[in-house]
């Protein structure tokens, strides 16, 4: 049964292995822009910088599963 469903693993394995990397980096970023005392407006550009990298990584998940169901 493993066998069978092995390319399955392997996706979504990979995928939350990409979800806690995106967990740590936030996280760095965080600790980094505390430290830092950056001013507000540059964090703001900080986080959204990394939201459009967790969105485009999103997006393309979402792109190769329809796109792999199409005829």
């Amino acid at each position: 049964m493993l066998y069978e469903h092995f390319e399955l693993l392997e996706k979504v394995g990979l995928d939350l292995f990409f979800a806690g990397i995106f967990f740590f980096i936030g996280m760095a970023i965080k600790d980094v822009l505390k430290e830092g005392k950056v001013p507000p407006f540059g964090r703001r550009v900080v986080w959204f910088v990394l939201f459009l990298g967790c969105t485009g990584f999103i997006a393309k998940g979402f792109v190769t599963f329809f796109w792999a169901k199409m005829p």
